[in-house]
């Protein structure tokens, strides 16, 4: 584990890191900066929005002075959802007017700007928290991620939050085996695939 790096909460000033590792890793983990023609279109979904709308639930790993990835949450999905459609997605709506689509996964985010969707709505009720995580490659297999997932639940848990749930890319192979490692349930329905965890005081 690289003695350099540590966890510390996110700030404003982790805006365009936040989208930057969120592009640098959106391709199933990997770089995806020749998939999207604007390098903030993963960011505006994925990552930025929980430093706006749940920084209480937002940290970032940083290396030297450099943040190297970041693991975002929110306890309340539904109200979190509420929240970007009244306050987030007409923003970003102006930010993208005019894009057209040019790159292989620019019309599926643009898309999901335009009509925002949750792919794990059939898990809210019993896991009501969410979370992502990204660390940039080069540094996933260092021990950083399960300390920050440990960050991430205690910060839900210490909230009163009971079960937490998180979509994965189903081509990931490398991140399902790491949430089946760390305890977290893999769930399937269609298309998509979930993991979740009950996360009750007692429990990690």
């Amino acid at each position: 584990m690289d003695s350099n790096c540590f966890i510390r909460p996110a700030i404003e000033a982790d805006i365009d890191p936040l989208f930057d590792i969120c592009l640098k890793t959106a391709n199933g983990g990997e770089d995806a900066s020749a998939l999207y023609s604007d390098p903030h279109l993963p960011g505006y979904i994925w990552s930025v929005p929980y430093l706006k709308f749940a920084r209480d639930f937002a940290f970032v790993l940083v290396q030297g002075n450099r943040p190297v990835g970041y693991v975002v949450g929110t306890p309340d999905t539904s109200g979190f959802d509420k929240d970007l459609k009244a306050d987030w997605w007409p923003f970003v709506r102006q930010q993208v007017a005019g894009l057209t689509p040019s790159r292989p996964r620019d019309a599926d985010v643009l898309e999901r700007i335009q009509n925002p969707r949750s792919g794990t709505t059939w898990l809210q009720d019993d896991y009501p928290a969410h979370l992502h995580i990204n660390i940039l490659p080069g540094l996933q297999a260092g021990g950083w991620g399960r300390r920050m997932i440990s960050t991430e639940l205690e910060a839900l848990r210490n909230h009163g939050v009971g079960a937490v749930h998180l979509g994965v890319d189903p081509n990931n192979v490398r991140a399902r085996g790491f949430y089946r490692h760390l305890g977290f349930s893999e769930l399937e329905r269609d298309d998509s695939v979930a993991f979740a965890m009950r996360i009750d005081k007692g429990s990690d």
